[in-house]
């Protein structure tokens, strides 16, 4: 046993696996665990600058084009860092199906597409800030996924 002001720290040997000897420790100082044991503070978290992508996906691009520039209006409004929207390529989904229903008759076809316009747009920001960013009504169509990572 070994003293040490108001802690006490005890070792000894507990036998192990295939005889050998392990050491253990005891303690029951307040102060060795105090660092273990600390509150995170969610202010620390919501300040800290995050590097947030903000993926914009629709059908319809001027409902599309309206969702990225009030983003981006927002953002500038807040002195944020801003980068985007970067418009990726279209994804053009095609498909190519017989009219008849039978197979009888004159070979004549339908050509089905749909269009996915899709738009990036990179914030350095606080995430709190972000929420009140993203609090904008979005138009109809428009899917939004937020992808949150610490900054580097």
């Amino acid at each position: 046993m070994v003293g040490g002001g108001a802690c006490e720290v005890q070792s000894s040997f507990v036998a192990g696996h295939f005889g050998f000897r392990l050491p253990t420790v005891q303690s029951n100082c307040p102060l060795s665990t105090m660092s273990l044991n600390k509150p995170k503070t969610v202010e620390a978290e919501e300040t800290r600058i995050h590097r947030i992508r903000i993926t914009l996906s629709s059908r319809n691009v001027k409902n599309l084009e309206k969702v990225c520039a009030d983003l981006k209006r927002g953002a500038v409004d807040k002195n944020l860092k801003v980068a985007g929207p970067v418009r990726l390529p279209t994804k053009i989904l095609r498909l190519t199906t017989r009219k008849s229903p039978c197979g009888e008759g004159t070979n004549t076809w339908d050509r089905f597409e749909m269009r996915i316009h899709k738009r990036i747009i990179d914030l350095h920001a606080p995430s709190d800030i972000v929420k009140q960013i993203t609090s904008i009504s979005i138009e109809p169509g428009v899917e939004v996924e937020v992808t949150i990572a610490d900054s580097a």
